[in-house]
């Protein structure tokens, strides 16, 4: 057994995180404030190979172990929370679009991705199916050499700024999830609108709903077989909600250090609060939370980069990592006093930032019945 580093991944957790403090956490707060895409920023992060740490070595990525893209999302989210969605979404386009896509599309867009030249979002939600994805009322029905989908895509990540997007629809309503096949949709199409959500927190992801109406897509832009897409998503959703979880990990860790310095020089009653241990001991549970929850987020990776089954540990981590983080990031707040409720240090937008996704990619919920289903088996469900 061996927690070590190897010498690529020390390499890359160190060049990440000084791109993080030196070009994200110095913006962060502005992006927040304006809500405008970090374009110029995405390209950065692009030609650092973030971009394309799962997508295929021959479509201009990295081809990466899933243990570095873990390692680029946590030292990311150290600067700025927002841009990991754009380690979070590439990646998906490598593993869907990569792995599926007919070559002429994957050549077409892939490079563009994995430099940040082009930006893909994925549509799945849609107003009546978030936690039941396989639920989808968004239609695809075949015309000829076009396919034709019909339907309304919600909370979509990015969509106000993506160029393209992996669109899942039903082409079988006789199926369930056996009924969801995949598209590649490029997103300046006739009959793609978009309506801009006003969210809570990563006001530069760009959230939006999708709307598609009667939006004519090539045969070759269907991402593998007709029936597949849930598989294809749950699929990529199993190491997705890995690296969300360190993202959010990364972020309750640097609070966690800013606030540790704070209290050894802030003091009351003649002491640094430091000495007090209704302020040391919360501070020590959190340290001990944040580690073994990384601990078993790098575990996960490791199953999934030899090939073995990982859906438990995903869904343990991903109901654990963002709640844990937005408790630390409270208690942190908290600390600093009334200077820690002002908008001018960082903690009440990081909050903002992570709850997000307690929702996104899964509710705990979900997470909960996924972790009894392959605890116990199906006898655990509730449906």
């Amino acid at each position: 057994m061996d927690f070590t580093f190897s010498p690529e991944q020390d390499e890359l957790a160190r060049t990440v995180r000084a791109f993080a403090m030196r070009e994200l956490a110095p913006r962060s707060r502005e992006w927040d404030r304006t809500a405008v895409f970090p374009r110029d920023t995405w390209r950065r992060m692009g030609e650092l190979g973030l971009l394309g740490l799962r997508i295929p070595v021959e479509y201009g990525g990295v081809d990466a172990d899933f243990v570095m893209v873990g390692i680029a999302m946590e030292e990311t989210a150290r600067g700025d929370f927002s841009c990991t969605y754009g380690i979070q979404l590439s990646a998906l386009a490598g593993e869907i679009l990569g792995k599926n896509g007919h070559p002429d599309v994957c050549q077409a867009w892939l490079p563009r991705v994995a430099s940040g030249e082009a930006v893909m979002a994925l549509a799945l939600t849609e107003p009546s199916a978030g936690s039941d994805a396989a639920a989808l009322q968004c239609r695809a029905r075949r015309d000829g050499d076009d396919w034709i989908i019909t339907g309304e895509k919600s909370g979509i990540s990015l969509a106000m700024v993506a160029h393209a997007a992996m669109v899942f629809a039903r082409t079988d309503t006789a199926a369930k999830a056996r009924g969801v096949t995949a598209f590649l949709v490029p997103l300046d199409l006739p009959g793609v609108s978009r309506s801009a959500l006003r969210d809570m927190g990563t006001h530069a992801v760009g959230r939006a709903v999708l709307s598609f109406d009667h939006v004519r897509v090539p045969v070759s832009h269907r991402l593998g077989a007709e029936g597949t897409g849930f598989h294809q998503v749950m699929q990529g959703f199993d190491y997705n909600r890995v690296i969300i979880a360190l993202a959010a990990l990364g972020v309750a860790q640097v609070s966690l250090e800013e606030t540790m310095a704070y209290v050894k020089e802030r003091k009351a009653f003649g002491r640094p609060l430091a000495q007090y241990e209704g302020v040391s001991f919360p501070l020590a549970e959190a340290a001990t939370h944040i580690d073994a929850a990384r601990l078993l987020c790098h575990r996960a990776l490791w199953l999934a980069d030899r090939g073995e089954p990982y859906t438990k540990e995903s869904a343990m981590v991903k109901w654990w990592g963002p709640r844990l983080a937005v408790d630390t990031i409270h208690q942190c707040l908290l600390f600093h006093g009334h200077y820690g409720y002002t908008d001018e240090l960082p903690f009440e937008q990081r909050m903002r930032d992570v709850i997000g996704l307690e929702i996104g990619d899964g509710t705990a919920e979900v997470m909960k019945i996924i972790v009894a289903r392959e605890l116990m088996g199906r006898q655990a469900l509730p449906y």
